[in-house]
C-alpha cells in the first residue's frame, strides 16, 4: 500500500471515524483504523468499529498501490493532527502485510513516522443489511429532529432504552423523543424535503416517496455522530436508512455510520403530556436564559435549585436562588402571563439545557401546578415540546 493525500482531508477523516473507536477495546484490533486504498477510484477508505457502532468514510487521495491494513487509531490521529499543512505520504511495503505484522511509514515535510499495525483480516466486518427497509429522509428533518432533542436523553446505561432517541413515522410526519425520566423533549417534522431550497434539485434530491410507518430506539451516541455528519449535508439533500430488526445504517454523502438498535419498549411520553394548562406565561428565551444563568452563579451542587414566582398582577416572572452559606440571587424579567400566581422550582441544568435547544427567541411556558410537568414550546415553526418535571419546593 502507498498513497498520497493533503494532511487536512487524513486529519478530517481520522477524527470523525476515531469517534467509533472504544477507549478500552475488548480486543486489540478494535482500537485500530482500517486503511483501504482503492488505485483504481484513486481513494482511501477509512473504517472504524466498536462492534456496536460503525463509522466509514472516503476521501481523495493518489494511490501509488492499493492494500488494506489497520493502524492505533489514537497514535495516528494524534501524529496526523500535529503535521504541517500540506501532502503526506503513507507507505506499507508487501512483505510486511504477508507477516502480519505491518510496519507503515508515515511522511510529510517535516520528517517521517513509523507505525507499527496489524494485518486487516481479523477487523470485523461492518454489518450490512440485504432484504430490510430503505428509506430517505430529509437532511433538515433529522438536523432539526435530532439537535432539538439528543440533550434529553439519559447517560445512565442501567437504563439502556432511555440512552437512546425514539424515532417514529406516521402520516408524513417524523418524530423525535427523547427523556431520561425527569424530562422529555420531543420534535415533530416534515418527511418531505422541501423543494425550495433548491429548485434545481437533481432527481436523487427531490422529496421521497410517502415512507412506510416505523418506530425504532437509537442509541444517542450513535445519532450524535450522525448530527456531525449532517453538518456536511445540504438541506435538499435527502440520507438513506437503512433497517431490520436490530441494524440501522445511515448514508451521508461519502460517510457510513452503523448502530444497533436498542432494544425493550420506549415509554408511553405522550401520555405524560398534559392536554390543559391553568397558567400560561409567554417571555423571551434569551433573556429568560441570560437571567437562570446569572443566578444561578449562586446556586450550590448539592442544591441545584432555581425558583420561578409568576405575577400576573405586575406582569413579571421573578427567579430566586438560595444557597445556604453562600448567598441568595433575585432578578425578575417581563412576561405576559394568564392565570394564578405561582411559585415553582426547578433544576438549573435541566431547564438551561432545554431553553438553548429551543428554536425561537419567544417561548410559551405552560403549566398547571407546582408539583405537576411543566410545557416549554417555541413560537415559531418547528414543533418541538420540552416537558420538565419541577423540584419539590420544601420550607
Amino acid at each position: 500500500m502507498k498513497f498520497i493525500c493533503s494532511q487536512s482531508d487524513l486529519n478530517s477523516q481520522l477524527s470523525l471515524v476515531g469517534r467509533a473507536v472504544p477507549s478500552r477495546p475488548t480486543h486489540p484490533i478494535l482500537g485500530n483504523v482500517l486503511l483501504t486504498a482503492d488505485a483504481s477510484r484513486h481513494q482511501i477508505q477509512l473504517t472504524a468499529f466498536d462492534l456496536s457502532l460503525g463509522i466509514r468514510t472516503s476521501f481523495p487521495a493518489q494511490v501509488i498501490e492499493g492494500g488494506t491494513l489497520t493502524l492505533p487509531a489514537k497514535l495516528l490521529n494524534d501524529i496526523v493532527s500535529r503535521l504541517p499543512e500540506g501532502e503526506v505520504t503513507l507507505s506499507c511495503p508487501l512483505d510486511s502485510l504477508a507477516q502480519g505484522d505491518a510496519q507503515a511509514t508515515l511522511t510529510a515535510a517535516t520528517g517521517r513516522f513509523q507505525i507499527r499495525g496489524m494485518g486487516a483480516e481479523e477487523f470485523p466486518e461492518l454489518p450490512t443489511i440485504q432484504d430490510g427497509k430503505k428509506l430517505m429522509l430529509p437532511a433538515i428533518a433529522l438536523s432539526e429532529g435530532l439537535g432539538g432533542v439528543l440533550f434529553a436523553a439519559s447517560p445512565d446505561e442501567t437504563k439502556q432504552v432511555l440512552t437512546g432517541v425514539h424515532v417514529t413515522h406516521r402520516q408524513d410526519c417524523l418524530e423525535f423523543a427523547a427523556t431520561d425520566g425527569h424530562r422529555l423533549a420531543l420534535v415533530e417534522t416534515s418527511d418531505q424535503a422541501n423543494p425550495e431550497t433548491n429548485t434545481e434539485a437533481e432527481p436523487s434530491k427531490l422529496p421521497a416517496p410517502t415512507l412506510e410507518d416505523f418506530a425504532l430506539t437509537i442509541p444517542a451516541r450513535a445519532l450524535r455522530e450522525l448530527e456531525r455528519m449532517l453538518t456536511t449535508a445540504n438541506e435538499s439533500d435527502l440520507i438513506a436508512l437503512h433497517l431490520d430488526d436490530s441494524q440501522v445504517i445511515f448514508e451521508v454523502n461519502h460517510q457510513r455510520l452503523t448502530s444497533r438498535k436498542l432494544e425493550g419498549a420506549y415509554p408511553a411520553y405522550h401520555q405524560l403530556i398534559p392536554r390543559q394548562f391553568s397558567r400560561d406565561v409567554t417571555l423571551e428565551r434569551r433573556s429568560l436564559i441570560s437571567s437562570i444563568e446569572r443566578v444561578a452563579v449562586l446556586a450550590d451542587q448539592k442544591n441545584n435549585i432555581v425558583k420561578f414566582r409568576l405575577n400576573s398582577a405586575d406582569q413579571k416572572l421573578h427567579l430566586a436562588v438560595e444557597a445556604q452559606d453562600v448567598g441568595s440571587g433575585e432578578e425578575a424579567l417581563p412576561a405576559q402571563i394568564s392565570g394564578a400566581d405561582l411559585e415553582i422550582a426547578f433544576n438549573v441544568r435541566y431547564l438551561i439545557d432545554g431553553l438553548k435547544a429551543l428554536p425561537s427567541n419567544e417561548i410559551k411556558m405552560q403549566l398547571n401546578e407546582n408539583n405537576q410537568p411543566v410545557i416549554f414550546t417555541p413560537l415559531g415553526p418547528i414543533q418541538m415540546t420540552y416537558l420538565i418535571m419541577p423540584v419539590q419546593i420544601r420550607n
